[in-house]
């Protein structure tokens, strides 16, 4: 009865330290999906943040602030941390200068970040509805969060080259 007590107290430890170990991991991709919008936001030049492809399309600068308001918005829901920006804010802030837009993408980002540190193995399995009628885990709706900067993130290499500039090499560890 003790082997297999023990056992058992070995497997809850071990399954217990591998969830954590999830957590964490979430707070280093998200660390290093800072770093890396942090590269593309310096790679464009200043004069270039207003640049629109096409017309229908968003200026880079509303490209990387609509980034930054899904992170708040999926953030806040996964997390439950209320977004202290309202749905869109960032997307339509009045000054989109590089040094605007740096500052208020890396403010999302530490939210998130910030929220994430907050995330127990058990509250990531926890459901909750995205965006009034999306039901799925929080865990779940942090991946559509990093997910969504990422499918953002990426359409900016366009942006980027357009501007005559080079974008950043892929970060992926």
């Amino acid at each position: 009865m003790k082997i297999l007590l023990s056992i058992l107290t070995l497997l809850v430890l071990g399954t217990s330290a591998q969830a954590q170990s999830s957590v964490d991991d979430l707070v280093k991709d998200w660390e290093r999906a800072k770093a890396y919008t942090l590269e593309y936001l310096e790679a464009m030049p200043a004069d270039k943040y207003s640049l629109k492809p096409t017309p229908e399309m968003r200026t880079f600068a509303q490209q990387m602030l609509h980034l930054t308001d899904g992170n708040y918005g999926f953030a806040s829901a996964a997390t439950g941390a209320a977004s202290p920006v309202g749905m869109g804010a960032s997307e339509k802030a009045e000054d989109q200068s590089k040094e605007n837009v740096i500052k208020l993408v890396m403010a999302g980002y530490d939210f998130v970040i910030s929220n994430v540190k907050t995330m127990t193995p058990e509250k990531l399995a926890e459901n909750t509805t995205l965006f009034g009628q999306f039901e799925m885990t929080k865990g779940t709706a942090l991946e559509k969060c990093f997910e969504h900067q990422t499918h953002h993130r990426g359409q900016t290499t366009v942006y980027i080259r357009l501007a005559g500039a080079t974008p950043p090499q892929e970060k992926l560890f």
